[in-house]
């Protein structure tokens, strides 16, 4: 594992990207070369994208782009996956093909000129390094403070979450595979990744607006994300119903020793508003928590199946400098002539 000048793959998952994918190949592909004029990583390192089942032409320009730029390589996946799975393709596939990985979302919110910051990190011998956000002023006052709520949620949960950070990190090539020994079906990197205990450091930058189209986190997919982090690596909701439950017997016991009370006083009917209340109650109880047992065997049922989380159906490697015919120490063959982008 090269530490000087390793081979960099930037892995960038991308679902229904048409508007943003070519202005990102640009704005990556700016600082790929400047970190190779630099000499902080090798000459044949790479842009890898991965296409999420998209229902626009953005696989068609990862194609075309993949012609025109030989750094530029594509995974076309068989259907949509989701975001965590997309992600995982992609790294796993980069995995034997570089000396670290930089994972980043296409709609360039993340501010890319910070990778040269996780290069440096890498060289200093750090094996992850999370990309964490300063502030959070470019989000609605709903998702800002919902994020933060998600985040001490989490932290209260007992599970090794780094604030305010998403899926910007880099990964070297040891924490690739340790990663890749983790099997479970219900993915949730942010999570994950932290489990692997290998020497780590932050880097801090300010998130930018999106360049183009719309976010693809709507409400409903961010609370369906934040109850499959939670769940895929807690148990503490399930000690939160035993919890629930003992509480509901210690009341029960108040209310039944109230009944007996009322019914030697004569007070009977008194007891009416009492007793529906405890029955609402108790019920809502049993609801909430069959349902919170329910989604956990849920989670068994896709575990226990083992469905391949992806399925790829085409690869474009990126054409480095050893297959243009080059000498491992040789340029890559676009840094000596000036890059042009129809912008």
């Amino acid at each position: 594992m090269n530490r000087e000048r390793p081979k960099l793959g930037i892995v960038v998952p991308c679902y229904n990207e048409e508007p943003v994918i070519e202005e990102t190949v640009r704005q990556l592909s700016d600082v790929l070369t400047s970190l190779m004029r630099e000499e902080l990583i090798a000459q044949d390192s790479f842009l890898l994208f991965v296409n999420d089942g998209s229902a626009d032409r953005t696989w068609d320009l990862i194609e075309r782009l993949h012609d025109r730029y030989p750094w530029v390589s594509g995974l076309k996946l068989a259907a949509n996956v989701g975001h965590q799975n997309a992600l995982l393709a992609g790294l796993m596939q980069a995995k034997d093909r570089c000396d670290c990985t930089i994972s980043i979302d296409a709609d360039l919110q993340d501010d890319v000129r910070v990778i040269r910051d996780f290069v440096l990190k890498y060289r200093e011998g750090y094996e992850i390094v999370y990309g964490v956000r300063r502030k959070r002023d470019t989000d609605t006052w709903f998702k800002r403070n919902s994020a933060l709520g998600f985040y001490k949620l989490m932290k209260s949960m007992g599970l090794k979450v780094v604030y305010n950070h998403a899926d910007y990190r880099l990964l070297s090539r040891t924490a690739l595979e340790h990663l890749s020994r983790f099997r479970e079906v219900n993915l949730f990197l942010r999570g994950l990744v932290p489990l692997i205990g290998l020497k780590s450091t932050e880097v801090y930058y300010d998130r930018l607006e999106r360049f183009a189209g719309e976010s693809k986190y709507p409400l409903k997919k961010m609370i369906n994300f934040a109850l499959e982090g939670i769940t895929s690596l807690s148990v503490e909701p399930i000690r939160f119903v035993t919890g629930s439950g003992f509480l509901c017997f210690g009341i029960s016991l108040i209310v039944g020793i109230y009944a007996l009370v009322s019914k030697l006083m004569g007070n009977t009917v008194s007891g009416w508003t009492s007793l529906m209340l405890s029955v609402w109650f108790i019920g809502g109880m049993v609801l909430i928590s069959l349902g919170l047992i329910g989604e956990y065997v849920g989670k068994i049922y896709k575990e226990v199946k083992s469905r391949p989380l992806y399925l790829i159906e085409r690869d474009l490697p990126a054409q480095n400098a050893l297959e243009a015919g080059t000498g491992a120490s040789a340029p890559h063959p676009a840094i000596d002539q000036v890059v042009r982008y129809e912008r």
